[in-house]
């Protein structure tokens, strides 16, 4: 059984564009710090930035769309792989943002900080999708599992290339774009999932979050991580004005 636009809630999808595009600004937002007077990169802010990047604009995000997906049979999460999903791609932004920031003047160095970064955004997908807990089995159509993977690594350099060389207005309009295609990699990785109705042992659930539960949790870790990100860029503006 594949699923449909019928199988989403219309106002979470819309929710998680909306938080992909909050997290994204809030990232923009911070990587204006990154760069110190004396040119060298502040790795206190890269993590923050990664943070902002990796965990509010993907992960959050990701999550949100998932809970969006209504399958008609009780969804849960296990904790432990989520909370791994969730150390994925701030890991993977880290390393994605160190590089194209040292290297900001090549291109190709920004391709490479991409592929690395979107590599980590994929992997957080399909390890989220891992942590499903669900009375049904789970298969992928290996094409659109493919174009995900794709769209995850262009959209992850075209989102470096855009905090790294973009300034003023353009910059933080072209969160709408980056949102967009956080987006769009996970809905075509959600298109690639079939499932099948399986009787499924109860202990399968131990350790698991309800939906809902989830989606209180992912909002909640997403607005206090926006605040800590746009107050530290506040203030750090404040401190060198």
């Amino acid at each position: 059984m594949t699923n449909t636009l019928s199988d989403y809630s219309m106002g979470l999808v819309l929710l998680s564009y909306i938080v992909s595009v909050i997290g994204s600004l809030a990232a923009l937002y911070v990587a204006t710090n990154v760069r110190q007077k004396d040119g060298k990169s502040h790795m206190g802010w890269l993590a923050v930035g990664a943070i902002m990047l990796g965990g509010c604009a993907i992960w959050s995000m990701h999550f949100i769309g998932m809970v969006a997906y209504e399958p008609g049979v009780p969804m849960f999460f296990d904790t432990v792989i989520t909370g791994v999903s969730l150390i994925i791609p701030i890991a993977f932004t880290f390393i994605g943002l160190t590089i194209a920031f040292r290297g900001a003047n090549r291109i190709a160095v920004i391709l490479l900080a991409g592929l690395i970064m979107g590599v980590g955004v994929a992997s957080m997908h399909y390890t989220g999708m891992a942590a499903i807990r669900i009375e049904a089995y789970l298969s992928y159509d290996p094409v659109l599992v493919a174009i995900s993977v794709v769209i995850a690594v262009v959209a992850s350099a075209a989102a470096l290339l855009i905090v790294v060389r973009a300034r003023g207005v353009l910059r933080y309009a072209s969160a709408l774009v980056m949102g967009l295609a956080v987006c769009g990699m996970h809905y075509t990785g959600m298109a690639a999932m079939s499932l099948e109705p399986a009787n499924v042992d109860v202990d399968f659930f131990t350790q698991a979050l309800p939906r809902d539960t989830m989606l209180f949790f992912t909002v909640l870790a997403f607005l206090i991580t926006c605040v800590v990100g746009f107050g530290s860029g506040a203030l750090r503006r404040l401190q060198t004005a």
